[in-house]
C-alpha cells in the first residue's frame, strides 16, 4: 500500500523519537526515503553529536536507492559545516529528486537557506507536511533556537487537591510507581534540572534518569546552595534571577530543562511567565488543607482575570494516577 505524505512524514516522526533521548544539543529528526513506486526504501534519524544527521543515516542504508528517490524528513535539512558537513550536499550528491520537509529550522545557519539552496540544484522541495505535529515534537529545539532560551517543563506530583508535601513535611511518595517511572522518562528527555536548595535539604534528590538498566545524569541545578554530602552533587548552585539563570543554561546548549520544585521554586517560575509546558501527575488521594503544602504555594493570583490559563495537550491514566499535559 503507498502511504501518502502526511502518513511518510508521521512515519519519520516516529523514526524521530529514537533520537529523543541521545541528540541534543542537535534537533532529534527523522527521515524517510521513498523510492519511485512509493515503497519505503530507508529509515533514519538523528545520531550522536558529531556523528550522522538523520537525512545522512537514511542515505547510508538506501543506498544506491536513493538516486531518484522522495525523502521525507521533519526538520529543514542544514546547509553548513558543524561537527558534520551539510545534509543538504549529501541529498543532492545521492540524487534524491524530491524533498518533503515537516517544518524549517529556525537556526539562522538555515532558516530556509536549505531548502532554497536544493531548490536551486533541482530538487523539488514542499515544506509544511504535518507540521504541527512535527513542531510540536520539535517544541524544545525550536524554542531554544528562537529565544537562546531552554524550553521549560514543570513537573508537579500531586493529589487531587493539588497537594505535594503533607502537615508533617512527608512526601514520598504521592503517586504511585508507573508515574514514578513515567517522571524518569521526563528527566530523560530533558539536558538539564531544576530544584531548590530547600528540596534538596529536604528530599536528597539524586536528580538522575533512571531507565531500566540506563542511568542518565542531566545537568542538576540548585536555586540556592545544597549541603556539602548531596546527592544532587555535582551540580550547579545558582543565585538571583531565574531568567539570567536560563540565559546561562541556554549558552550551555540547553534545550529543555525540568523544574522540579519544590512548590517555592516551581511558583516562582510561574509568577516570571517563564513556564512553557506543564506535566502534572494526579493521584486518587486528598489530603486537604491544613497544615499541608500545596504545589504552587507561593503563587498569587490576585483576580480571576489573572489566571495563568493553558492548553491541555493530553490526559492519559498510568498506574492508578493521572497524567495532564498542558501547554502554557
Amino acid at each position: 500500500m503507498t502511504l501518502s505524505n502526511p502518513e511518510l512524514m508521521l512515519v519519520a516522526v516516529q523514526a524521530a523519537e529514537k533520537a529523543r533521548f541521545h541528540a541534543p544539543p542537535n534537533p532529534w529528526v527523522g527521515a524517510v526515503i521513498v523510492n519511485e513506486r512509493g515503497v519505503v526504501v530507508a529509515e533514519g534519524h538523528t545520531q550522536v553529536p558529531g556523528e550522522a544527521h538523520a537525512e545522512i543515516d537514511a542515505l547510508r542504508r538506501a543506498g544506491d536507492q536513493a538516486l531518484g528517490a522522495t525523502m521525507v524528513v521533519t526538520l529543514e535539512p542544514c546547509c553548513h559545516v558543524g561537527r558534520t558537513g551539510p545534509c543538504t550536499d549529501a541529498i543532492i550528491t545521492a540524487g534524491i529528486a524530491r524533498v518533503i520537509v515537516g517544518t524549517l529550522d529556525p537556526d539562522t545557519r538555515v532558516s530556509g537557506q536549505g531548502v532554497a539552496i536544493l531548490r536551486a540544484s533541482g530538487v523539488d522541495v514542499e515544506v509544511g507536511i504535518e507540521e504541527e505535529t512535527v513542531r510540536a515534537q520539535l517544541a524544545p529545539y525550536l524554542w531554544h533556537r528562537v529565544t537562546g532560551r531552554p524550553y521549560v517543563v514543570a513537573k508537579v506530583a500531586a493529589t487531587l487537591d493539588g497537594v505535594v508535601a503533607m502537615a508533617d513535611g512527608s512526601s514520598q511518595w504521592i503517586t504511585s510507581e508507573p508515574a514514578r517511572r513515567d517522571a524518569h522518562v521526563l528527566r530523560a528527555q530533558s539536558q538539564a534540572i531544576i530544584i531548590g536548595a530547600g528540596t534538596v535539604r529536604i528530599d536528597d534528590p539524586q536528580l538522575t534518569a533512571r531507565l531500566g538498566d540506563i542511568v542518565l545524569e542531566p545537568l542538576r541545578v540548585v536555586l540556592g546552595h545544597a549541603p556539602k554530602d548531596a546527592r544532587v552533587r555535582p551540580c550547579l548552585e545558582r543565585t538571583g534571577e531565574i531568567g539570567l539563570v536560563l540565559d546561562e543554561l541556554g549558552q550551555l546548549d540547553v534545550l529543555q530543562v525540568l523544574v522540579e520544585g519544590g512548590p517555592t521554586t516551581t511558583s516562582a517560575f510561574f509568577e516570571a511567565g517563564l513556564v512553557n509546558y506543564v506535566v502534572w501527575y494526579l493521584a486518587p488521594a486528598f489530603a486537604g488543607g491544613d497544615g499541608t503544602v500545596g504545589a504552587l504555594r507561593a503563587l498569587s493570583t490576585s483576580t480571576i482575570d489573572a489566571l495563568r490559563r493553558g492548553r491541555v495537550v493530553d490526559v492519559a491514566r498510568i498506574g492508578e494516577d493521572i497524567r495532564v499535559d498542558v501547554e502554557v
